[in-house]
C-alpha cells in the first residue's frame, strides 16, 4: 500500500544514531535517582555507580528490553467505539495539547488560570470532535489540592469524555501511579479488564539529558507492571539540554527512549511502551523552546524512523497552529511547517487546542485544529498500487482518446479512490481567522450543551471519589 510519508534519515545515519545511543548507555550510563529502581537494574546486569545514581546498561540489555516489548498496543476507550490500536495504518491518531495553564474565558475572552470545569469542558469536546483520537488532560486544574493533580486529572477525564485518556501532569510517585490504576480499573471492570483494554497512558518525561528523577522513574515501574502504556516523552532541547547538532539531538532522544525502554521491561516484560519525543531548538535569544524551528519536524522524522527501527509504537510530531490569540494566525510557512509533521509517520500527534506555545489553551482553538486536522490526515489514506489499479484492460476497453468517465471501473472505484470534502465545512474553514472566533464561540457552547456523553455509573463515581479523598488524606498524614 502506498502512503505519503517523509523520511529524513538514510540507512548509515540511522544505524549511527543506533550504534552511539548504545555506546552512550555502556559508557555514559543515565543517572537513576531512586534505590530501588537502581537495585532493580542492577539485579538486571546493569553496572551501577552507586556514588553517582549512574546505570550503565549494556547492548545484551538493551536488545533484551526491544524484544519483549509489544510492538501493538491497544489504547481502550470508556466508550469502546474509540478504541484504537498503534501502530497505525494510515494517518496519525491526534491528541489534544496537555498541561496549559491558562485558558480564554469562554464569556469574556480573557485569559485566566484553568480550573477543573475547565479540563471538563476541554474532555467533553474532545469526546464530541471527530478529529480528537486522543485526550490529552489538557488543561492544569489550579483550583484543586496539587498533591492529588494527576489522578484528579485523570478522574476528570474519564467522567467527561469517552476516548483514551493520557494524563500529562507528573505523577508524584509509585503510589501515585498505583492508584490511578486502582481508579482506572474501576471504571474498565477489573485489573484484567485495564490490562486488556488501558483505558488511559501516561506520557513520562526524563530530565534531558540523560537523568530520571526518583518519583516519575518510581511511577514509570509500577505503571508498566500494572500495564499502563507509558509514553517516555524525550524532551531534548537543542543547544540547552541536548548538543545542538542535529546529530546530538537525535542520539540524546534515542538514548533516552532506550533507557526508559529497558527500565520498563525489566520492572515487566512485556509492559506496553511508546516511544516518544517532544523535541526541538532553543531560541537563543530567550532560552524558550522554539515549537516554529524550521528543525522541529526534522527531528521528529529522524526520532519516528529510530523507533520504527525497533519496531515501537510511537508519539514522536505536534500538530496544531502556535498562535497568540485562538484562530488561524501564521505565516504561510509555518502553517506548511506544520503540516509536514504528521507526514512523519507518527502514531499519534498532540497538540491540538495550544496556544501561547502551550502554555495556554483554547476550546476554540481546538476546534480550529481538529477541523484543518481532518484535511491532513486524509492525505495520509492507504493507496493499492498494484497490477489491478494500474488498470491497463480498463485502458483497453475504453480505448485511445476515449472517456474514463462513463466507465463501470470508475462508477466501482470513485468514491474510494478520491478526496471530497464538504463544501460547508469548507466555508468554515476558509474564513478562519481570529474573526471567525465568535462563531467558534457559539460551536463550543453548542456542543457543550448538547453533547452527550454515557455517565460513569453511580456506583463507581462513588467508589472514585472516595478512592480520590481517602488518597488525598493519606498524603496529608
Amino acid at each position: 500500500m502506498a502512503i505519503a510519508r517523509l523520511r529524513f534519515l538514510g540507512k548509515e545515519e540511522e544505524e549511527l544514531v543506533h550504534e552511539q545511543s548504545l555506546k552512550s548507555l555502556t559508557n555514559l550510563g543515565v543517572k537513576v535517582k531512586n534505590d530501588r529502581v537502581l537495585k532493580m537494574l542492577e539485579d538486571a546486569g546493569a553496572t551501577i555507580d552507586k556514588g553517582k545514581s549512574v546505570a550503565k546498561m549494556s547492548e545484551d540489555m538493551v536488545n533484551a528490553a526491544v524484544n519483549s516489548a509489544p510492538k501493538s498496543i491497544v489504547l481502550g476507550a470508556r466508550n469502546p467505539k474509540h478504541d484504537k490500536k498503534v501502530p497505525v495504518e494510515t494517518h496519525s491518531l491526534l491528541a489534544t495539547t496537555g498541561l496549559a495553564v491558562s485558558t480564554p474565558d469562554l464569556e469574556t475572552g480573557e485569559m485566566r488560570p484553568s480550573t477543573d470545569s475547565d479540563l471538563a469542558n476541554f474532555a467533553k469536546l474532545a469526546d464530541a470532535l471527530d478529529g480528537i483520537d486522543v485526550s490529552w488532560t489538557t488543561v492544569t486544574a489550579g483550583d484543586v489540592n496539587q498533591d492529588t493533580l494527576a489522578i484528579r486529572s485523570l478522574w476528570t477525564s474519564l467522567k467527561n469524555c469517552g476516548k483514551h485518556v493520557q494524563v500529562v501532569p507528573a505523577v508524584r510517585d509509585g503510589r501515585d501511579a498505583r492508584k490511578q490504576a486502582e481508579l482506572a480499573a474501576l471504571v474498565a471492570g477489573g485489573e484484567d479488564e485495564l490490562r486488556k483494554r488501558p483505558l488511559f497512558s501516561v506520557i513520562s518525561c526524563p530530565v534531558a539529558p540523560l537523568s530520571f528523577d526518583k518519583g516519575p522513574v518510581d511511577a514509570q515501574v509500577e505503571f508498566a507492571r500494572a500495564g499502563i502504556p507509558l509514553v517516555a516523552m524525550s524532551m531534548s532541547l537543542s543547544g540547552m539540554s541536548a548538543p545542538v547538532t542535529m546529530g546530538g539531538t537525535l542520539v540524546n532522544i534515542n538514548t533516552e527512549n532506550l533507557a526508559s525502554l529497558t527500565i520498563s521491561q525489566t520492572a515487566a516484560a512485556g509492559a506496553p511502551f511508546i516511544y516518544s519525543s517532544e523535541s526541538a531548538p532553543i531560541d537563543m535569544k530567550t532560552g524558550v523552546m522554539d515549537y516554529t524551528s524550521l528543525m522541529f519536524p526534522l527531528i521528529s522524522a529522524g526520532a519516528e524512523q529510530m523507533a520504527k527501527r525497533y519496531g515501537l509504537p510511537t508519539l514522536t510530531a505536534s500538530w496544531g497552529f502556535e498562535t497568540k490569540n485562538p484562530g488561524l494566525l501564521m505565516p504561510f510557512g509555518d502553517v506548511f511547517h506544520t503540516a509536514v509533521s504528521p507526514l512523519t509517520g507518527s502514531d499519534m500527534i498532540s497538540g491540538a487546542g495550544s496556544i501561547e506555545f502551550a502554555k495556554g489553551a483554547s476550546l476554540e482553538q481546538m476546534v480550529v485544529d481538529s477541523y484543518v486536522w481532518e484535511d491532513v490526515r486524509a492525505i495520509m489514506k492507504k493507496y493499492e498500487v498494484s497490477e489491478e489499479t494500474a488498470a491497463l484492460d480498463i485502458v483497453e476497453e475504453v480505448g485511445h482518446g476515449n472517456t474514463f468517465l462513463s466507465n463501470l471501473h470508475t462508477v466501482r472505484n470513485f468514491k474510494k479512490e478520491l478526496i471530497f470534502r464538504d463544501p460547508e465545512v469548507q466555508k468554515r474553514k476558509a474564513a478562519i481567522s481570529d474573526n471567525i472566533v465568535p462563531k467558534l464561540k457559539e460551536l463550543v457552547l453548542r456542543t457543550l450543551e448538547e453533547h452527550q456523553i454515557p455517565p460513569v455509573d453511580g456506583d463507581t463515581m462513588q467508589k472514585g471519589d472516595e478512592l480520590i479523598a481517602a488518597y488525598q488524606k493519606e498524603i496529608a498524614t
